[in-house]
């Protein structure tokens, strides 16, 4: 046989190009996905052996981890906050369920006039957590009342009537108070049964709340569903200067 014949069939053995590329899985037989192989079924092997570790299994599990999701939203973004008393009506009603937002003031943000802030009231109003409106802030000058009966921040009178409870005055307790920086100036708006900055003047910090008390800002009221709204900062201290005169 001639030797150079047998060594082109040999060689036309090879697969050619069309072939290379095909699957040499035999026929009949199943490639196995990612999540089929070994390594695959090790990046879910921890959940089925906390699984078997938990009375319960699975749905104990999943229990569990949105119970550890939702305690650490609620200490860290959002957090809920009934109201005990009828201080902030008529915005907010006994009962009602606020959320109150733990990033607001966070990231370089504060406090700002007309904002309704849950603070830590511990030594300045009481052992408990309180909701007021921000009526001033460092710096601010308030005086009530001016010669119409209204709240006056940094000589500019404000028209509190969107929010303030029916009936009530501004206060039937005149004042005259600068805020110092750093501080927070807090009113009801049911001034008529509310414990707030007026009430404290003559306490340690003078019924002024440090920043670092405040524990975030209340932006919905989440209950009852027929109250459900998102809570806006009133456009009465949109005008308002800031103490060194511009615009706040």
């Amino acid at each position: 046989m001639d030797t150079e014949a047998q060594q082109y069939k040999e060689r036309d053995r090879s697969p050619r190009p069309s072939e290379a590329g095909t699957s040499s899985v035999p026929a009949g037989s199943e490639e196995t996905s990612d999540t089929e192989r070994p390594e695959g079924r090790s990046r879910f092997a921890w959940a089925g052996r906390a699984a078997e570790t938990v009375p319960g299994g699975r749905y104990t599990l999943a229990v569990l981890i949105c119970l550890l999701f939702l305690t650490l939203f609620s200490n860290f973004v959002m957090q809920p906050f009934q109201i005990p008393s009828s201080s902030m009506e008529r915005s907010l009603r006994i009962g009602d369920r606020v959320l109150v937002n733990k990033l607001a003031y966070r990231f370089g943000s504060e406090p700002r006039r007309g904002d309704v802030v849950v603070f830590d009231g511990t030594g300045y109003f009481g052992n408990a957590d309180y909701i007021k409106r921000v009526v001033g802030v460092g710096g601010d000058r308030v005086v009530c009342c001016d010669q119409e009966g209204r709240l006056e921040v940094n000589g500019r009178s404000v028209d509190e009537s969107s929010f303030l409870y029916p009936g009530d005055s501004p206060s039937s307790v005149p004042f005259d108070v600068v805020v110092p920086e750093g501080r927070l100036f807090l009113l009801g708006d049911h001034r008529g049964d509310s414990s707030d900055s007026r009430d404290h003047l003559g306490s340690p910090g003078g019924g002024m709340i440090p920043l670092d008390a405040v524990i975030g800002r209340a932006d919905w009221i989440a209950w009852p569903a027929d109250h459900w709204t998102r809570l806006h900062r009133p456009d009465a201290y949109g005008r308002v200067p800031a103490a060194g005169g511009a615009h706040g």
